[in-house]
């Protein structure tokens, strides 16, 4: 059977998706346009994790400012272009991997289409969809099974990451948990043979001295001393690193056109001058499809970079050490991030690593002076293994036991973040001897001191709790009611055979 005919949404993607390249405005205009293009969108499942690091940093941008509505964007025609452009590219990134065309239908077509799905018809995050199967299976694809519906509802995991909270549950059309990111949402939707993993090219940092390239220069202006007065988490609306999270956009609008086999990396500047407003430039090198095996850093380090960007606790010492150690090492994170293999097999320069160290004594001083924050970032590299310890040659063991020590001080202030991390290295096992109750205690003390992740999994705990008591008495109770009739009956006979 034909293909169906193509939807008005189906046009409308198209035509965004070619107004963004070519930088034309669309109708009503996009927030945070300039942004998205900072992004590097390259059609790659990488640049959905940019995009979800851009929507959280929006999302802390909103808050600081007190304009957080979700209502009140959602009126704004330029939020809502924002949201369904991302929602477009998300769709785009997600045929690419099923090597397909992106087929997006409106209510109109998911309701008669796919009527089993019960759809709320003022929600803004189920107007459309995107269907990522072979479009010959379009009309054929058989809809009975909610599970089997290769649909996208790809505004529902935009909403909750820029939204979602414990009292803004979001409910997925289909019926299953919406993801709290565009990476997340996508990768779940892959084939069975694609890995869930960023597709990069395997590169190295190279070290090539006096060979800059007009790239590099133009980024050495934008970090250098008169030029970096906005830092990289500030409320500016370019809240996006723009030198270093992607290629140059004369390079990000050909992308299309290299071929899938090209390996091309950027060379670096070797002596980099490490000062209150220089940063590392780690340029990113130009997409391939490779398929990674698995995240180079852990999930429990990963999301501890998260919470400490997204969670703020108030710091009376250590904060400018901490936030200028930051910068630079955020760059070795953001291009760790983006690599096909485990940390330790990321190479770079000498000049970088130096750079590294000088950061790692900084946040040591930091965490010397009693900032949690750099306790918790300190620990992670010592954990890691790539810590001042490891650096300085000493035992493995001695980096891990100092890294645990820095967890429990930063845990020790009441910092929500380090006592989450506590416990789930007790109920890992990472670092620690794994135990079940001191990892519950510390996870309480998280939620005591507003975690919200936390928090959630004690209430789903004492609801669990409360549950199983409950089954316990109601089963106490029938054994009371069954010994009473027979009791009764008892009684009953004997009252018959005296009568």
């Amino acid at each position: 059977m034909s293909a169906s005919p193509l939807t008005p949404l189906d046009y409308i993607a198209t035509g965004y998706w070619q107004d963004f390249l070519a930088r034309r405005a669309v109708a009503g205009g996009i927030a945070y346009e300039v942004d998205l293009h900072h992004c590097g969108l390259d059609e790659s499942l990488a640049s959905l994790q940019r995009i979800d690091t851009l929507l959280s940093q929006i999302r802390r941008d909103m808050v600081k400012a007190g304009i957080w509505d979700e209502a009140t964007l959602l009126k704004d025609e330029r939020y809502r272009n924002f949201m369904v452009f991302l929602a477009f590219y998300a769709g785009r990134v997600l045929a690419q991997q099923w090597q397909q065309s992106p087929r997006w239908f409106g209510q109109f077509e998911l309701d008669a289409r796919y009527p089993e799905l019960v759809l709320t018809t003022d929600d803004f995050y189920q107007h459309m969809a995107m269907f990522y199967g072979a479009d010959t299976d379009v009309n054929t694809k058989d809809s009975s099974d909610k599970d089997n519906i290769l649909l996208f509802f790809a505004l529902e995991p935009i909403g909750m990451r820029l939204f979602g909270h414990i009292d803004r549950a979001f409910k997925s059309a289909q019926g299953d948990q919406v993801a709290s990111g565009l990476y997340q949402a996508v990768s779940a939707r892959l084939p069975k043979a694609v890995n869930h993993q960023p597709h990069l090219v395997d590169t190295t940092i190279a070290d090539k001295p006096n060979t800059q390239t007009a790239n590099e220069k133009a980024f050495i202006e934008k970090v250098s001393p008169e030029n970096s007065s906005t830092s990289l988490y500030s409320n500016s609306k370019s809240s996006i690193d723009m030198a270093t999270t992607q290629l140059s956009d004369d390079k990000m609008g050909n992308v299309s056109s290299i071929s899938a086999t090209t390996i091309t990396s950027v060379p670096l500047a070797e002596y980099i001058e490490i000062t209150n407003a220089t940063v590392v430039p780690i340029v990113e090198p130009v997409k391939t499809t490779a398929v990674a095996k698995k995240p180079p850093t852990p999930e429990i380090f990963s999301q501890l970079l998260t919470e400490l960007h997204e969670i703020e606790v108030t710091q009376t010492t250590g904060e400018t050490e901490y936030e200028k150690a930051c910068k630079v090492l955020d760059q070795f994170e953001r291009h760790i991030a983006k690599q096909e293999k485990p940390r330790k097999q990321v190479v770079f320069s000498e000049a970088h690593l130096q750079a590294k160290q000088q950061a790692l004594l900084g946040l040591e001083d930091a965490a010397n002076a009693g900032n949690s924050a750099a306790m918790l970032r300190f620990a992670m590299y010592e954990l890691l293994g790539e810590g001042l310890i490891a650096n300085e040659g000493a035992d493995k063991v001695a980096g891990i036991e100092a890294g645990v020590e820095w967890v429990q001080q930063a845990a020790s202030k009441n910092d929500s973040r380090a006592q989450r991390l506590l416990s789930k290295m007790y109920y890992q096992g990472v670092g620690v001897t794994q135990d079940l109750k001191v990892g519950k205690y510390w996870l309480e003390q998280a939620a005591e001191n507003g975690h919200i992740e936390a928090a959630s999994l004690v209430g789903q705990w004492q609801q669990a709790q409360t549950l199983i008591n409950t089954q316990k008495q109601e089963q106490h109770s029938l054994k009371r009611y069954q010994l009473l009739f027979a009791v009764i009956i008892v009684i009953a006979l004997l009252i018959i055979i005296l009568v």
